[in-house]
C-alpha cells in the first residue's frame, strides 16, 4: 500500500485511493482471475493496475464516480490480458484463439448495437469504454492502456472497423 500512497501528494487523495483500494481490490482481482486462472498472476495484474490508478490519480479524481467500477476493471482487464500475452510469447501459457476479457455480464438489453459492442473483443470494448463512457481522449486511452498515440489510434481504427462489420451482420447498418 505504502508504494501507491508515495505516488498521491495530497493526504485526501491518499485517503480516496485507500478506500477505492479496500473496496474495488477483490472485484479487480476477480476480473484478474477469470482472465489469468492463476492467483499470483492476478495478483500482479490488480497490483500494477493500482500503479496505474496511482500515477493516474490526479485525472482519475475527476472522474464521475459512478464511472468509478466501470474504469477500475477496465484497467484490471486490460493488465491482466498484458500478462497473459507476455506468458504466451514465453510459453507459459496455454494458446488460446482470442482473449476477449471477463464476461460483460447479463446481457438483457435488447438494443442490437449494445449486443454488437458486447461481441467485441475484451480490448475494443475497453477502449470504446475508456474513449465513450468515461470521456478520454484517444491519446489519453492509449495511456492508460500502455499504449502510444499511434497504436491507440490503430486501435480505434481496427475496434470500429470490427464494430461496423458486426453491425453488418446484425442488419443494423
Amino acid at each position: 500500500m505504502l508504494i501507491y500512497l508515495a505516488a498521491i501528494d495530497a493526504p485526501e487523495d491518499r485517503n480516496r485511493f485507500v478506500e477505492l483500494y479496500e473496496t474495488y481490490r477483490g472485484l479487480m482481482f476477480h476480473v484478474a482471475h477469470q482472465i489469468l486462472r492463476n492467483e499470483a498472476d492476478a495478483e500482479d495484474a490488480v497490483h500494477d493496475a493500482f500503479l496505474v490508478l496511482a500515477e493516474n490519480f490526479q485525472k482519475f479524481s475527476l472522474l464521475e464516480r459512478h464511472k468509478t467500477r466501470a474504469f477500475l476493471v477496465t484497467i484490471v482487464e486490460h493488465k491482466a490480458i498484458d500478462l497473459y500475452r507476455k506468458k504466451q510469447r514465453r510459453g507459459e501459457a496455454p494458446l488460446v484463439e482470442e482473449i476477449s476479457g471477463i464476461d460483460p455480464g447479463p446481457q438483457g438489453d435488447a438494443d442490437p448495437l449494445v449486443q454488437c459492442i458486447l461481441r467485441l473483443p475484451g480490448r475494443y470494448r475497453a477502449f470504446f469504454r475508456l474513449k465513450y463512457e468515461l470521456g478520454y481522449s484517444t491519446r489519453e486511452a492509449g495511456q492508460l492502456m500502455g499504449l502510444s498515440w499511434a497504436a491507440a489510434r490503430k486501435l480505434e481504427q481496427r475496434a470500429k472497423e470490427k464494430l461496423r462489420a458486426l453491425c453488418q451482420e446484425e442488419g443494423i447498418l
